[in-house]
């Protein structure tokens, strides 16, 4: 072969090879658009649909709250035992139906079932608003627990269907700072309601606190059935190329709509959930998290402790809850970035609110002691959305049903402490709370080794087997 052919025969082929490897990055650039449009749309319609959906979640359990302030334990001569008995009874159904209500969502559509259980919840809060009675009281409180209890694991259910791995931080955070302005704004508006409305009509200020904030519940149920995305295969609101796509980008990536493929029944989920030892080490971490975090619902008590006035008190508690927002945002953010780190993260975040901790009990600076409190705060707000992504992005490979199971089962074991974090900080033990940080402090230990331990995991490979 003459040189003129060769170097004709070489300029052909590496024409053909430059055109071939052009079509492959305009179609690789071409899905990547398609991909990046797709999750802005997904993102449209699930998040601030699901921000507000448990933003109202998280007012109707904790109203009864303002509402004891604002007269409800005068009116119906509750004691200080039948108070207590009114909040944890909620927890208790909540912790019971919740892997039930996940085994329900696994089998239905999102969008049908979410939006239902909401409507009956807010028509249960707004029957608060008559009870006359302690029984009719606990009895309430009873069947929201019931009926709240298909929503957190739910979501986590859905969040862990649609998104990577490496896009699932951010989200969680999204939705973990719902309950971070609840808690923040929460009491300023109904105290605001209670005031404005006390006898209108003939009716108290904490009987209209129930009714309005049910009422806002039915309302924006009725509206989420026609934003909430269902299951990847099956959302009515992608076009079949959407749906088609929203599939084939998880089972590349982490093999989750493989495992939707995967069915399973009831027992044999409940059997695989409660055989996986990394279930029961999420588990752990999150009873962990949520049990230090119940020192949130003593924020107003703690910040009077330190030196502060009652009005004044409910305002200083709005920046530890601040602080809180800006950190879990920007926890998300970076975590989605080192995925692999989550536990590393996490256990970080859980040093700082044990130092915080200890060093709480032991000042005596007011000052100080408010400080401490805003990085305790931040610390265990942020560990709280990372450890759920944590745990949703561990399971992508099990069957939806699995999923379900397990990602209930994680979140109903938090919630149990619950119930004896109501007891950490009685109000006898003011100021320093000796009982309360030392119990926090000690949670705080253990979940640190927790984390560690999954990070280590996740370092060899562990948690994808």
């Amino acid at each position: 072969m003459s040189f003129a052919k060769r170097s004709s025969y070489h300029k052909d082929a590496a024409d053909f090879t430059t055109t071939k490897d052009i079509a492959h990055i305009e179609s690789h650039g071409s899905r990547q658009e398609r991909e990046h449009a797709l999750i802005r749309k997904i993102d449209l319609f699930l998040l601030p649909t699901i921000w507000l959906m448990y933003l109202l979640s998280y007012i109707d359990r904790t109203n009864i709250g303002n509402a004891k302030i604002a007269g409800m334990q005068d009116d119906l001569q509750l004691s200080s035992g039948q108070y207590s008995v009114a909040l944890i009874v909620f927890f208790v159904s909540y912790v019971i139906f919740e892997v039930p209500s996940n085994l329900i969502l696994s089998k239905s559509r999102p969008s049908i079932f979410l939006p239902t259980i909401m409507i009956l919840w807010g028509t249960v809060t707004c029957c608060m608003a008559a009870v006359q009675s302690y029984r009719q009281l606990v009895a309430l409180r009873f069947v929201l627990g019931v009926l709240e209890a298909g929503f957190a694991p739910g979501v986590l259910l859905i969040l862990s269907s649609w998104y990577k791995r490496e896009e699932q931080s951010k989200r969680f955070a999204v939705y973990i700072s719902a309950a971070i302005l609840s808690g923040a704004f929460g009491g300023l508006l109904a105290g605001a309601i209670t005031k404005d409305l006390e006898g209108a009509h003939g009716i108290r200020g904490w009987r209209w606190l129930f009714i309005v904030e049910g009422a806002a519940s039915v309302g924006w149920a009725c509206v989420a059935h026609f934003l909430l995305l269902d299951f990847p295969l099956t959302s009515k609101h992608l076009s079949e190329s959407e749906r088609r796509l929203a599939s084939e980008r998880l089972l590349v990536n982490d093999g989750t709509c493989a495992g939707d493929e995967m069915r399973s029944g009831p027992f044999e989920a409940l059997r695989r959930s409660l055989m996986d030892w990394k279930v029961w080490l999420f588990t752990a971490g999150y009873m962990v998290i949520v049990g230090s975090s119940t020192l949130s619902y003593f924020y107003p008590t703690l910040v009077k402790g330190l030196g502060y006035e009652s009005n004044k008190a409910q305002y200083m508690t709005v920046p530890i809850y601040g602080v809180a927002f800006v950190c879990n945002a920007l926890t998300g953010y970076f975590a989605d970035k080192i995925p692999y780190k989550r536990g590393f993260i996490i256990a970080s975040w859980l040093t700082l609110a044990l130092c915080c901790s200890v060093a709480t009990a032991i000042a005596i600076n007011f000052t100080a002691r408010y400080v401490l409190l805003v990085f305790m705060a931040a610390g265990l707000w942020s560990s709280n959305a990372l450890s759920l992504s944590f745990a949703s992005s561990s399971f992508a490979h099990l069957s939806r049903e699995a999923r379900a199971v397990s990602l209930a089962f994680i979140n109903a074991m938090g919630n149990l402490a619950q119930i004896y974090g109501a007891y950490l900080f009685p109000s006898e033990d003011a100021p320093r709370y000796i009982m309360g940080f030392s119990v926090v402090s000690a949670m705080c230990a253990l979940g640190i080794g927790v984390y560690g331990m999954l990070y280590k995991a996740t370092r060899r490979g562990w948690l994808d087997r």
